[in-house]
């Protein structure tokens, strides 16, 4: 029955809806038939209409440039297309190349090792092992001792646990003279040993004594262990390497007598976003190297009483709890010296450029302590950007921190790379670390510096934004080493830092999962102190030690133009100067987009060549005077002759201050360029053709007054007699114009 209700209401509810609703559907459906046919109607008066073409604009020379134009452009696409697949083809090349060489690495160690366990296990060397065992203990028992750790562990525990490990059974005289050994060094000072005796084939041959973290290693695996790490290190050029290598490893093998190695071992606690949490390893140091079980490295950041905090270079999810980590005996270092130069590595200085083996010769610790005041010289030296607007205003000497802060995407990078670009030729070697940016700009950076023949006294460093943030937090420092390494040795050095804001997140993401208290914007405390030990790694040398500078540009990328954050203001306190890019002037064509008022180099004149320092002595209070005038000329619209002429120079002299990306001018053209503005050689020049003025101005200079610019160039002081035949040159030059 309730089926039937169900049916009968919904044929009531269907024939309501037919005789009411059908008129209100059917005047809905005429509505947009009528719409439609509207437009078709419009749409097919507009085709018969005779629209004006694109040529009945524009002439039809112009219409023909602009056809050339374009032709020119597509020819130019695809000859940057065609570059980029050979460039690709060779990245590829040398990629597979390396696959190669690390695959035959592996193998080849593999069947190495699997050699020597198959000759341990013959009865001759067996038998050889065995009888090496009584000298390796006796060799063993004259280098063990307590250790700082070993006696602080005593202190809160009578007990230190030692263990006695062989790859075949020890006789009982030997396992006797070990714990009469033991428990004799620790009666002296009042603790107990319990000893402990193992078994274990994987250690192939030898044996091995492990008092407390302590570890007095003379086993077969420990001898593999090392050859492994050499082995990586040994670059392999051809089959003769190859066989050199299988050689010596043989004779080794065949003739075991192995050194007895000395480390210790400690235990992961946890591990989790990169940070690894240890116990054990009482005797470490901050800042030092260990190595885990599955071959990933990291470095000591936290030490506290129960417990050390780690944080790991590589692929953290290789690591387990409870594994043991073994301190390699060093501090974080990274590969320094010439094989550098021309190629780009990763904060631990590995090559990641696919060129293949990097065969330096020295390392320098990650983090050392800067000059001495007594150990630096003044600043006194110009270090020639090549830019107009900062040479002139904003000058940079050798051995100064220069500050290069603004929005983002308002030209930072340009200078640093247009600096270095004009590095060429000026013995001035360039380390350019990169810090959390994108791997497209690693590879733009080094085309633009190989372009223009520059990568062959530089080096980048490069840590992307992919990269772990203990890689980003490392990169700077690793590349201040590599620039000290340059430094000590008299030489100059240019390095820059893009950029130090996003170092200083990275340091803020280890702070806090290592568990330190936050400041301001969740900073730690020693924000300010990890910059300030940075930068003040750069200086200029005393001549005693050689005269070498290291020049800072670490760069900050501001938001919206506030240079009173946290970190721009801990940066600028730090430098000796900042060069701000303003987006506003960005955004108006101005290139530079230097802000005059907000720029400043703590150095100033001494920074400056004496044609340069008596050229732009007043430049910048005319450009503020101009600026001042224009902005309150936007207010009104009378003003007298003297302000229209002043309006007109500084028109002139901002058009004269821009600068295209790529194109670094000599000290001493930009000054003769800049005299000649603000002398009125310009005057009658309209501000769009000032860059046609300033090219022809280069010119002339060039081929005929070479003699003045060389004297103008080395004088030490100006004189009056200098400046007079320059004029005589511009005037000659208007004439000729």
């Amino acid at each position: 029955m309730e089926i039937q209700y169900v049916i009968i209401n919904f044929i009531l509810l269907a024939a309501l809806l037919y005789f009411v609703g059908r008129k209100t559907i059917a005047k809905i459906f005429n509505t947009r038939l009528e719409n439609i046919n509207t437009q078709l109607d419009m749409a097919q008066s507009v085709e018969a209409m005779d629209l004006p073409t694109f040529s009945d604009y524009v002439p039809e020379d112009e219409l023909e440039e602009l056809r050339d134009s374009s032709v020119d452009r597509a020819q130019n696409n695809v000859d940057e297309k065609i570059a980029q697949l050979r460039d690709f083809g060779e990245r590829e090349r040398r990629e597979i190349h390396r696959e190669m060489i690390e695959d035959v690495r592996k193998k080849l160690f593999a069947v190495m090792k699997q050699n020597v366990i198959d000759l341990f296990s013959m009865e001759k060397y067996i038998e050889v092992s065995k009888s090496l065992s009584a000298d390796i203990v006796d060799n063993i028992l004259s280098m063990i001792k307590l250790t700082p750790g070993d006696m602080a562990y005593l202190e809160h525990n009578d007990v230190l646990y030692v263990t006695l490990t062989s790859a075949y059974p020890l006789e009982k005289e030997l396992v006797d003279k070990v714990d009469i050994a033991t428990r004799e060094m620790l009666e002296k000072v009042g603790g107990k040993t319990s000893l402990w005796v193992l078994d274990d084939p994987s250690l192939i041959g030898g044996v091995k004594l492990r008092i407390g973290d302590t570890v007095y290693d003379g086993t077969v695996l420990e001898q593999l262990y090392h050859f492994e790490k050499n082995l990586n290190r040994e670059p392999i050029l051809s089959d003769d390497t190859v066989n050199h290598l299988i050689n010596e490893f043989s004779q080794k093998a065949e003739s075991f007598n192995p050194n007895i190695e000395n480390y210790q071992l400690g235990r992961v606690i946890s591990i989790s976003d990169g940070i690894c949490w240890m116990d054990g390893l009482a005797d470490i140091m901050y800042g030092e190297v260990v190595e885990f079980d599955c071959g990933e490295t990291g470095m000591v950041l936290d030490i506290q009483q129960n417990r050390i905090g780690c944080v790991v270079f590589g692929e953290y999810e290789h690591i387990e709890s409870g594994s043991k980590v073994r301190r390699v005996g060093r501090i974080a270092s990274v590969p320094v010296g010439e094989a550098l130069l021309g190629r780009i590595v990763d904060a631990m200085g590995n090559p990641i450029d696919a060129e293949g083996y990097l065969p330096y010769s020295e390392r320098r610790p990650i983090e050392y302590k800067a000059p001495a005041i007594l150990d630096r010289s003044p600043v006194n030296k110009p270090l020639h950007t090549g830019i107009k607007a900062i040479d002139a205003m904003v000058p940079i000497g050798r051995g100064q921190r220069e500050l290069i802060i603004g929005d983002r995407q308002s030209g930072k990078t340009a200078i640093a790379v247009d600096t270095i670009i004009n590095q060429k030729g000026k013995d001035t070697i360039c380390i350019y670390v990169v810090i959390g940016q994108k791997e497209t700009l690693v590879a733009e950076i080094k085309e633009k510096l190989k372009a223009h023949g520059a990568m062959d006294y530089t080096t980048i460093v490069a840590a992307p934004a992919c990269d772990s943030a203990a890689l980003q937090y490392i990169a700077p420092f690793a590349g201040a080493a590599m620039a000290e390494y340059f430094m000590y040795k008299g030489q100059d050095v240019l390095i820059v830092y893009d950029d130090l804001s996003k170092h200083a997140v990275a340091y803020r993401e280890l702070s806090l999962l290592l568990h330190r208290p936050s400041g301001r914007e969740a900073y730690p405390g020693d924000i300010f102190y990890l910059h300030s030990r940075l930068l003040e790694r750069a200086a200029h040398l005393s001549q005693e030690l050689g005269g070498g500078s290291v020049t800072a540009l670490p760069i900050v990328e501001t938001l919206a133009g506030d240079i009173s954050a946290y970190i721009p203001t801990n940066v600028i306190s730090i430098t000796d100067g900042q060069i701000f890019l303003d987006s506003g002037l960005f955004n108006e064509g101005q290139r530079p987009a230097i802000n005059v008022g907000l720029s400043v180099s703590r150095v100033g004149g001494a920074a400056q060549s004496p044609f340069m320092k008596k050229v732009s002595s007043n430049l910048r209070a005319s450009l503020a005077q101009y600026r001042e005038l224009a902005e309150f000329m936007q207010f009104g619209s009378d003003i007298d002759d003297d302000t229209k002429a002043t309006l007109a120079a500084g028109r002139l002299l901002t058009e004269a201050l821009k600068q295209g990306r790529y194109s670094p001018i000599p000290d001493y053209l930009q000054a003769c360029l800049l005299f000649a503005v603000s002398e009125g050689y310009a005057k009658n020049i309209a501000p769009e053709e000032m860059n046609v003025f300033e090219k022809k101005l280069y010119a002339y200079l060039m081929s005929e007054c070479m003699e003045l610019l060389n004297k103008l160039s080395s004088a030490k002081k100006i004189d009056a007699a200098m400046l007079s035949e320059l004029k005589t040159a511009l005037d000659e030059f208007v004439k000729r114009s």
